[in-house]
């Protein structure tokens, strides 16, 4: 994809609500507002989740008395962040029934 490409592609999405996953596991959602050369994305109305500690999945296990029982993961709302392109490891678009016009990649 050619710059040109890649930076209509970008302007499809500003405004769409991403899903970015990061290095370090932790997953945040919200609507892109921009990025940069550098491929941070801000992001707005965000929330970051995270996976939840060991003693939480263990507490869960044993008063549930199932080992494969599912632990939610942790959220809080953050609002507006930037999101450092060295740590994305995954972008995914969250398509909405609200969604207009179709993204294509």
């Amino acid at each position: 994809m050619n710059n040109q490409e890649a930076t209509a592609y970008l302007e499809q999405l500003i405004g769409r609500s991403l899903r970015l996953y990061t290095s370090d596991s932790r997953i945040f959602v919200g609507q892109m507002k921009c990025t940069d050369k550098d491929r941070n994305i801000i992001l707005a109305l965000t929330y970051e989740y995270r996976q939840p500690s060991e003693a939480t999945i263990r507490k869960t296990v044993e008063s549930s008395g199932n080992p494969s029982a599912q632990v939610p993961l942790m959220s809080r709302y953050v609002g507006l962040v930037v999101v450092p392109g060295q740590y994305i490891t995954r972008i995914e678009y969250e398509e909405s029934q609200f969604s207009q016009g179709t993204v294509v990649p």
